[in-house]
């Protein structure tokens, strides 16, 4: 079996990452929404504690955003200039592959503006 295409490599990295950000924002919501039953029930004798501790993780978890963007930024651009490549080499990768590129780049750039 032949080892995958640059293109191939590059449009499941913008895939992967466009998963990563959205499991990111999964976990915002889940941190969120234990905060929120930590503050309405603070029955416990360490409660003040485990908020403490739920909104930094919240904290790391919003610092990590931005660097997930850019990364997915920077494999939309590697994505686009191997189908730039490919036409320039006459179309040699096949036609499912750059669909799914062209998917991947669309997703990409719908993750991006979705979080900004």
């Amino acid at each position: 079996m032949a080892p995958p295409s640059k293109l191939a490599v590059a449009t499941s990295s913008v895939i992967r990452l466009v998963k990563e950000e959205a499991s990111y924002h999964k976990e915002l919501e889940q941190q969120e929404a234990r905060i929120k039953k930590l503050e309405a029930n603070p029955a416990e004798d360490n409660s003040e504690y485990q908020i403490k501790q739920e909104r930094q993780a919240l904290e790391e978890t919003k610092a990590v955003l931005p660097a997930v963007r850019e990364k997915i930024r920077q494999a939309i651009e590697r994505v686009e200039e191997e189908l730039e490549a490919n036409k320039e080499a006459g179309g040699v990768a096949p036609e499912a592959e750059v669909t799914k590129a062209e998917d991947a780049i669309t997703a990409g750039k719908k993750s991006i503006a979705e979080s900004t």
